[in-house]
């Protein structure tokens, strides 16, 4: 049964949905000890780039799940790191209201420029240790998280009519002030044509494929590639996103989205 595409589709939205929440969770309650969340986090970091390296060679279903997996722990940790401010960037100041685009853009690198290299230097390593191996399912699965995150963050930058800060952690409250808020920009069409290409073209192989291993590598590319597009129009649909998690979080009462407009001058 594991040989099933539906049920790597399966497997694929447990795994994004549980480690979502699981990187919530930990970053809600290490509110006054952030540095030690990272630190006791790191063995998912190591067991993430162990199973990253144990399953290039091997092409059995298996070892693709676990190539799928690894990428997801590797960076869930990253994400982790970020969340709880241990790496982020040099500016943790807001941006000024009516900053002039440039400026403005300057300022939002300054805020993430540590992680977005940490991700580029991961991303790379990661490609360059799977080229020409069996199963690259691992590089592939890390590639698409970093290539929708960048196209994410760009349409934020942007704007779009919606963004979700329920779960931003009060140590990154300057990160909104950096967004805009726009009925569209040039940039979202392009974004999900591009994805919803990805996920047709993943599925489509996934259905030609000549060996069931290779049938569940695409389907699992191909769910996270529309999951990815699916974060993308939550950016502008009016959909109540956040219930996904919010019932698994310690209670916090969280700074409404005008509350942070009106505290950073969005």
């Amino acid at each position: 049964m594991a040989a099933a595409p539906w049920i790597a589709v399966l497997v694929a939205l447990f795994l994004w949905w549980f480690s979502t929440g699981a990187i919530l969770v930990v970053v809600r309650r290490s509110a006054g000890g952030r540095g030690r969340a990272a630190l006791w986090s790191l063995p998912v970091l190591a067991l993430g780039l162990l199973g990253f390296w144990l399953s290039l060679d091997r092409t059995d279903i298996l070892w693709v799940y676990m190539g799928f997996a690894a990428a997801l722990a590797i960076w869930g940790w990253i994400e982790l790191a970020f969340l709880t401010g241990v790496i982020t960037g040099p500016n943790s100041h807001p941006c000024p209201p009516g900053a002039p685009f440039f400026e403005r853009f300057i300022r939002a690198w300054g805020t993430i420029a540590h992680h977005e290299s940490l991700l580029v230097l991961i991303a790379i390593a990661l490609a360059a240790l799977s080229w020409a191996q069996p199963n690259p399912v691992g590089a592939w699965c890390f590639g698409i998280l970093f290539v929708a995150r960048i196209s994410a963050k760009l349409n934020l930058f942007f704007g779009v009519p919606k963004f979700n800060v329920e779960f931003l952690p009060d140590h990154l409250a300057h990160l909104p002030s950096h967004f805009k808020i726009a009925q569209m920009n040039w940039f979202f069409p392009v974004s999900v044509t591009l994805l919803s290409a990805l996920v047709a073209m993943f599925f489509a192989r996934a259905g030609h494929a000549d060996s069931p291993a290779l049938s569940i590598t695409q389907a699992l590319l191909a769910t996270l590639s529309a999951l990815a597009l699916l974060e993308h129009w939550l950016l502008v649909l009016p959909l109540p996103d956040a219930k996904l998690w919010r019932w698994m979080l310690p209670d916090q009462k969280p700074l409404s989205l005008n509350a942070r407009e009106e505290r950073h001058g969005i």
